[in-house]
């Protein structure tokens, strides 16, 4: 167990971090899967903006890989495109 007062602190600010992170992926996941079963291309291209920029946020703050937010990205825009 951590003995030095930065190091409790450090404890304290991972558990917030990580249940922040968890929160944020986890509705960012929600958003997605809600893009996908969508079948009315108009509804899909108003909510596209705003699951993008849910994950460009995730992406910034590197909890999730940049690659991986570009490949999401990618698959979402072909998906509303084939709409």
């Amino acid at each position: 167990m951590a003995q030095h007062k930065s190091a409790k602190k450090r404890i304290r600010q991972d558990e917030k971090k990580r249940l922040r992170n968890r929160f944020n992926k986890k509705t960012t996941r929600t958003a997605i899967k809600a893009l996908r079963e969508l079948t009315d291309k108009a509804e899909a291209e108003k909510f596209l903006p705003k699951v993008v920029s849910l994950i460009d946020k995730l992406a910034k703050k590197n909890t999730w890989h940049s690659n991986k937010a570009a490949n999401l990205k990618s698959n979402l825009m072909r998906h509303v495109a084939g709409l």
